[in-house]
């Protein structure tokens, strides 16, 4: 089996990481997988699209209520994540972020080698998708010549301070995210911006009570500039971005000065790469048993909204429970010759030493 090769030009691949595991996908679930796969010490790579760990409630609805998480009454997307990334941080699991994996090929002696789009290179025994619905992508602002600008003027997601410090920066979006990027250009420190306009066809915003008042705040210091208006152009001079051509609410065109353009579109999910690696699928999930939720494919396992199975439910709970069957697979196939025994994180001292904490006297 494999996959096709990035487009574009092919970044410089690096000697391949080998390891025991690789799970594809940073969401709830992906990272709930590394943490059963740790507590069986077996070790594990994580690889995601976007640049940092949560997957869908963390980028999409950070904010917003769940209230499903067994014994968790009520917790927001940004603090299930960080629940999670404190349950795995224990087994130290290197995290190749912003990065799609873009090819999957057998090797001769049966494991899977897998590449991204920045030219990492996996060398693993067994590899877990969990990419949700997708590998989540950014929406883009499709303008003539802007895609030019790309990482150096024009960011998707907020770039590292020193690329915005002293800028004329324009943020572009609606959503509580457009509002973090454009209160984070302009909060003191050495990234600050010398100017923040957020921009919008309109001045509604969906975002929290607490980002629509901390935006209020900013509007009423000078601090952001809210304007009105729907991109239809850009302007550039000497090679470089220079403003955006805004379609205003009275029907003219103004040019709008910018050093810096910061998106905050969202997010769409797309198949990507994964649909062309031989595995078997039905209406874009990838089918596996329920035995180990695991693929047609030797080594291969698919858990969470990824997958598909005679009643198949796409909750949280459904994707833990998943995780832990198709770990305790792997683990069997990784090590035929020793027992599998059951243990309890109440009880096992390999399992307080793993996760470094004491026992419970009583």
């Amino acid at each position: 089996m494999s996959g096709p090769s990035a487009t574009g030009g092919a970044p410089h691949m690096a000697a391949p990481l080998e390891t025991d595991a690789v799970v594809i996908g940073a969401g709830p679930v992906g990272l709930f997988q590394v943490f059963q796969l740790g507590l069986l010490e077996i070790r594990t790579h994580l690889v995601d699209a976007l640049p940092a760990p949560g997957g869908q409630p963390a980028e999409l609805y950070p904010d917003k209520p769940i209230y499903d998480v067994p014994g968790v009454p009520v917790c927001t997307g940004r603090e299930l994540t960080a629940s999670l990334l404190r349950q795995i941080a224990p087994f130290q699991v290197p995290m190749h972020l912003g990065q799609e994996v873009t090819t999957l090929e057998r090797q001769a002696d049966g494991r899977l080698l897998l590449t991204t789009s920045r030219g990492t290179a996996l060398l693993t025994r067994t590899v877990f998708i969990a990419a949700g619905v997708g590998a989540f992508q950014p929406r883009t602002l499709k303008l003539d010549g802007l895609a030019a600008f790309d990482g150096t003027q024009l960011f998707h997601h907020q770039p590292e301070p020193a690329a915005t410090a002293g800028e004329d920066v324009v943020v572009l979006g609606s959503e509580a995210s457009a509002i973090d990027c454009a209160l984070a250009c302009a909060r003191p420190g050495s990234g600050r911006a010398s100017r923040v306009r957020l921009v919008h066809r309109r001045d509604h915003f969906d975002a929290d009570a607490g980002a629509l008042a901390a935006l209020a705040d900013a509007r009423a210091s000078g601090a952001v500039e809210v304007v009105i208006g729907q991109p239809v152009g850009i302007e550039q001079a000497d090679g470089r971005l220079c403003a955006l051509q805004l379609a205003t609410p009275d029907g003219q065109v103004v040019p709008l000065q910018l050093s810096r353009l910061l998106l905050a579109l969202g997010l769409s999910p797309r198949l990507g790469p994964l649909a062309h690696w031989g595995l078997a699928m039905e209406r874009k999930q990838l089918r596996v048993n329920t035995e180990a939720f695991a693929t047609a494919e030797p080594g291969i396992y698919a858990v969470g909204d990824i997958n598909t199975y005679p009643g198949k439910r796409k909750l949280l709970v459904c994707g833990f429970h998943e995780c832990t069957l198709a770990a305790y697979d792997a683990a069997a196939r990784l090590r035929p010759d020793q027992p599998l025994l059951l243990q309890y994180t109440t009880t096992s001292p390999r399992l307080h030493r793993l996760l470094g904490v004491a026992p419970v006297a009583g």
